[in-house]
């Protein structure tokens, strides 16, 4: 059945393209939408309905991502993406001329005519195909609807963490299969959106910031993961090792971990035990998590040049999930000081990051991960050397200081400026949307963001560099 799902996927974005470029009556996207048509009936015959949909970037389908269909369905989902669409659902009894019309909704009328879709379909007898929710960046109550459900799945899932935490915490037995399910639902609501999550969410409160930095580096580290096209079951078991990283930190009293002053010598020899207390707390859970969360949560300070800690007798480099769960455990945390008006903006994280190359960091796998990030993630808000403001859109992996961006304001709003080909403009600086980009969230479709809590009191969350 999956390679049948493929099939589809791939035919579905002949179809899209040979719909762009043809007439709907012209051979050509005929014979691509027979075969877009073929592959659905098959499917069909032993379900009732077949839903295809765009998960953080991926092709989904039920709760399958595939994530090394990227590269070949890159059209399909950029596509799909910028036109909002979610998902698309096709139901037993689709006929074909259903099919040629939707295809046509989507390449053609969808942009040129003011007309919804439930009027179109209504009109041309689609009966058996729905599109899924659209996203769209006007400035409307959809968008600001959507916006607030983000905003409430994200703080179910901290609370989700928080349990899934706390259950180790406590020595109580964990329910893996129900971990497991939880952090795939998590990541097919979040992976790939993390400047997206920092322009809505501002964390105040201390006894939260600990769980969304650890739900914030499962999540980009499963981004991360997905990008090297490692097989689900293995991009879910880096999740669960991220999850769990610093648990030793949570176990220790948070009056050291979050004491103003400087600390003593027993409290700071506290602190740079906690790899190991984690692993140790870990090892207990050995035969429900596996052998990775104690390899991840002792290895993750030990740095690539293996001058920090705890000092390992073993002269081997540490894991490389240690190391991909290091680079994204300093990125969110070195960005999650931007909650706190600190200036910590993507391009001086970059910077910051880039320095430790080959001390903290893996040197490979940090390239690796700026590529796929970008100097300025996808969401960010940026102003161009031209004055004009506007929201990344698509990182480019061949010149990572270089992506598309859309434009807000002052003038020509909508355009979309590729900096790989227009190279007479560049990005002067990232605007801070909990600061002076924040009067721009409205015009991508996000109100501004929201606090948590009391306004905080002190630093972020601690990061080794």
């Amino acid at each position: 059945m999956r390679d049948k799902i493929k099939i589809c996927f791939i035919y579905l974005m002949n179809a899209i393209q040979a719909g762009k470029i043809y007439t709907g009556d012209h051979p050509k996207f005929k014979e691509y939408l027979n075969r877009l048509y073929g592959v659905v009936q098959e499917i069909l015959e032993d379900r009732k309905e077949l839903v295809l949909g765009v998960v953080g970037g991926e092709a989904a389908w039920e709760d399958e991502i595939f994530f090394n269909l990227r590269g070949k369905l890159g059209l399909l989902i950029d596509f799909l993406e910028k036109n909002g669409v979610e998902r698309i659902i096709f139901q037993q009894g689709l006929r074909f001329d259903e099919l040629r019309e939707f295809i046509i909704f989507l390449t053609r009328v969808k942009r040129q005519e003011k007309i919804s879709e439930q009027e179109y379909f209504s009109l041309h007898g689609i009966q058996n195909i729905r599109a899924g929710k659209l996203r769209t960046m006007a400035k409307d109550e959809g968008a600001a609807a959507a916006a607030e459900e983000t905003r409430t799945r994200y703080a179910s899932s901290v609370q989700t963490v928080s349990h899934a935490l706390n259950v180790v915490l406590e020595k109580e037995e964990v329910d893996y299969l129900d971990l497991r399910f939880n952090i795939l639902g998590i990541m097919e609501d979040f992976v790939g959106r993390h400047q997206e999550l920092l322009n809505l969410v501002s964390v105040k409160r201390r006894d939260l910031v600990t769980f969304v930095h650890l739900l914030n580096v499962a999540l980009l580290s499963m981004f991360f993961a997905s990008k090297l096209q490692f097989a689900k079951d293995d991009v879910l078991d880096l999740g669960i090792a991220a999850l769990y990283h610093d648990v030793g930190k949570l176990y220790i009293s948070l009056k050291v971990i979050q004491k103003k002053d400087k600390l003593d010598e027993s409290e700071f020899l506290q602190v740079r035990n906690h790899p190991l207390l984690g692993a140790r707390i870990l090892d207990g859970y050995k035969d429900a998590l596996g052998v990775l969360p104690i390899i991840v949560a002792y290895e993750h300070h030990l740095r690539y040049d293996m001058t920090g800690y705890p000092r390992s007798p073993y002269a081997r480099k540490p894991h490389a999930a240690s190391m991909m769960v290091s680079i994204c455990d300093v990125y969110d945390a070195l960005a999650l000081k931007r909650s706190y008006k600190k200036d910590y903006p993507p391009e001086k994280i970059h910077e910051l990051m880039m320095l430790e190359r080959g001390k903290i960091f893996d040197p490979l796998l940090l390239d690796r991960f700026f590529q796929f990030v970008g100097v300025w993630p996808v969401g960010t808000l940026v102003r161009m050397s031209d004055d004009r403001v506007g929201v990344v859109r698509a990182t480019n992996e061949a010149a990572i200081d270089r992506p598309s961006v859309q434009v807000l304001a002052p003038e020509n709003a909508g355009e979309v400026v590729d900096l790989a080909q227009k190279t007479g403009v560049r990005i002067v600086e990232s605007l801070n949307p909990h600061a002076e980009g924040g009067r721009y969230l409205p015009l991508i479709g996000c109100p501004a963001p929201l606090s948590d809590g009391d306004e905080a009191d002190g630093e972020g969350p601690e990061i080794d560099l």
